[in-house]
């Protein structure tokens, strides 16, 4: 198990602070696996630096969208003319 570090704009960290954002979509050009943990550092876009308030946050599933055309679930067509939503709920 291993800890990232990673940036988030001020008004997506205050919707995870929140509990209203539970998800997070990020590129996947880094490595983050069930068990990790996330620290996410809020960063200010405007003045380029760290607030300085940040969470950790316990990583309980990953879906990476590259291995999507082997779920069987949708067509590579599909997924072209649609693209993808990440949908968020509340948990119970």
């Amino acid at each position: 198990m291993k800890t990232v570090e990673k940036k988030t704009w001020p008004e997506y960290f205050q919707a995870i602070m929140d509990g209203r954002k539970t998800f997070d979509l990020r590129l996947a050009d880094w490595e983050i696996e069930v068990g990790d943990t996330l620290i996410l550092k809020e960063w200010d876009p405007e003045s380029k630096d760290y607030t300085g308030r940040e969470l950790r946050k316990e990583v309980t599933y990953v879906i990476r969208t590259k291995e999507v055309e082997q779920w069987d679930m949708f067509t590579k067509d599909e997924i072209e003319e649609h693209g993808f939503q990440i949908i968020s709920f509340a948990g119970k």
